[in-house]
């Protein structure tokens, strides 16, 4: 299709993705790009930058539009918590879900406004609609409602949860997310619509290691990927209906990076990460309970937020560098840039055949990592060591990729980077002095013991019975109850998941972690230059430092069999 003259409209047109779709649109002459977020802050930020990007194009060429896709038109501006809250709003959300798909329902929601108020010939849609959908928690609702019937008492708790239950399913609300699509673009006369979707694991195998609870994977990323994959069945079957827009898909199996790299303050759900500490003073001992939320905190604020050299990759969240050389690092997840996925939907538009096309080719049409994005992975890795330097300033972890277990190992990494500069040095220490020497570091920097356990992650003493803490604890999962009692394994458990642990054995671990590294290194042939080996002692730089992003995206990949089957 040509794309001169036509109205494009962008689902997600804010997002990393969206972004790099409107580019390449823009230079094809559309007569305009509507261009839609979630936030109208988001729409006119995207739309502003846009219009200084082509500053010879006519204003009215990018449209801002914002707004829940999901919801009726009258909610779409109201956050889904809120909705949740009110009966009478609750009700609405369960009529436009599991009501009689009549036309007074398809005529009041969101997105059939959307089309027949702009009638665009080509939809993008980059909205990741499996993530919208299932990171809603069916499985916490379902606690909750479980919870309720066994605490029924004479108020509306019971009926709440239920009804929160109800509009939580996630099968019934792709279904009639995909109706409501089908049947608007039907409607608006829509000849073609491009879905960006996703497989939900970035690409990776049910042994992924980043997941977001104590599970491997946890339910609700497994959630994530079911969506998806009913998501592309229900479009497969849109795309073989009489009457239909074409319809395909592009589903990239990688990370998706980057939009900025940069300094500055850390934010998670747009709130700055606040600095808080424990001094060793205030350790808490463990003995019969676990208490996640404590009546009297044993933290302080610093009075700071968290500032570090970060790398943005947009919806997927801001990484340091290390989290980003972990999950980029040649084995793990790794990545492809937007603009590689932005050229396969225009020249898909415009009737040619990238390959990635999953409604034609279910197996073959993922967008897999790339040599361009491999290529940059370097050079991205060097400003950020770049800033690190500038700033005094080692970015390790934020703990907003997942899961805890990566930020626990990067830090345990870091502090041992810290201690010993080399895995050599490192592997001339006994575990005994090794846990003793991070413990000094731990009690003599407050800096870095304050970047731990701010986002979450607490340090595990030597002694195994005491923890310094935040007002925020990952591991153990919270499933409703706060507290939680303490059992002869749980430390181990809870350790191994989420704490930094600076106990006796686990320097044990890292010994013989190392001493596995070494001996792979080791058996490389001497003089063998072909391209057999990777992780060579040239890889490791001959072990004369410590790099905990290649380190832990190692250890993934090897020890805790993470590695992803397809480059």
């Amino acid at each position: 299709m040509d794309i001169q003259r036509k109205t494009v409209l962008v689902l997600g047109g804010w997002g990393l993705v969206g972004r790099a779709v409107c580019r390449q649109m823009a230079v094809h002459k559309p007569r305009k790009i509507i261009v839609t977020s979630l936030l109208e802050r988001e729409a006119r930020e995207a739309v502003a930058e846009l219009r200084k990007e082509f500053p010879r194009e006519r204003k009215s060429l990018f449209v801002p539009w914002w707004g829940n896709i999901f919801l009726r038109h009258e909610l779409k501006d109201r956050p889904r918590e809120v909705l949740l809250s009110n009966k009478a709003t609750r009700q609405m959300l369960i009529d436009d879900l599991l009501g009689e798909f009549a036309s007074d329902l398809l005529e009041r929601q969101t997105i059939f406004k959307l089309l027949n108020d702009h009638n665009p010939e080509i939809v993008v849609d980059c909205i990741n609609s499996a993530t919208a959908i299932a990171y809603q928690d069916l499985f916490q609702a379902s606690r909750d409602v479980r919870r309720q019937l066994q605490r029924r008492t004479a108020d509306d708790a019971l009926v709440e949860a239920t009804e929160r239950l109800l509009v939580t399913q996630y099968v019934p609300q792709l279904i009639r997310h995909v109706q409501i699509m089908y049947r608007s673009m039907h409607y608006a006369g829509t000849r073609l619509y491009v879905k960006i979707g996703t497989s939900g694991t970035g690409g990776m195998g049910l042994n992924i290691p980043y997941t977001h609870s104590e599970e491997r994977p946890s339910s609700v990323l497994l959630s994530k990927s079911a969506v998806a994959g009913a998501h592309t069945m229900l479009l497969f079957l849109m795309g073989r209906t009489p009457d239909s827009p074409i319809t395909k898909e592009i589903k990239p199996t990688a990370a998706i990076a980057w939009k900025k790299i940069g300094y500055g303050e850390i934010r998670k759900r747009g709130k700055a990460v606040t600095l808080v500490d424990c001094p060793p003073t205030n350790a808490v001992r463990l003995e019969k309970n676990l208490e996640l939320n404590l009546k009297e905190p044993v933290w302080r604020e610093t009075g700071d937020t968290l500032k570090s050299v970060f790398i943005d990759t947009g919806e997927n969240g801001t990484f340091s560098r290390a989290e980003f050389e972990a999950i980029a690092t040649p084995g793990q997840m790794e990545y492809v840039t937007p603009e590689e996925i932005a050229e396969s939907v225009v020249f898909e538009i415009k009737g040619g055949n990238t390959g990635h096309d999953i409604i034609n080719a279910l197996d073959n049409a993922t967008l897999n990592p790339t040599y361009r994005a491999g290529f940059l992975f370097d050079g991205a890795l060097k400003e950020l060591r770049t800033l690190e330097e500038k700033h005094g300033e080692k970015s390790v972890a934020f703990e907003m990729l997942g899961p805890p277990r990566l930020s626990k190992l990067l830090y345990e990494a870091h502090i041992l980077q810290s201690v010993f500069g080399s895995v050599n040095a490192a592997q001339r220490a006994t575990p005994n002095s090794m846990s003793t020497q991070c413990r000094a570091l731990i009690e003599r920097d407050a800096t870095l013991r304050s970047r731990i356990i701010s986002i979450g992650i607490p340090i595990l003493m030597p002694d195994g019975k005491t923890i310094l803490r935040g007002n925020e604890i990952k591991i153990p999962t919270f499933r409703g109850e706060s507290t939680i009692p303490i059992r002869k394994t749980s430390i181990d458990v809870w350790a191994h998941d989420g704490w930094v642990d600076l106990r006796i054995g686990n320097m044990e671990a890292w010994k013989v972690r190392f001493e596995r590294i070494i001996r792979e290194a080791d058996d490389v042939p001497a003089g063998d230059t072909s391209s057999r080996y990777m992780r060579t002692r040239a890889y490791w730089n001959n072990f004369e430092s410590i790099e905990p992003g290649k380190l832990v995206g190692w250890i993934f990949s090897e020890e805790e069999h993470g590695k992803r089957m397809k480059a």
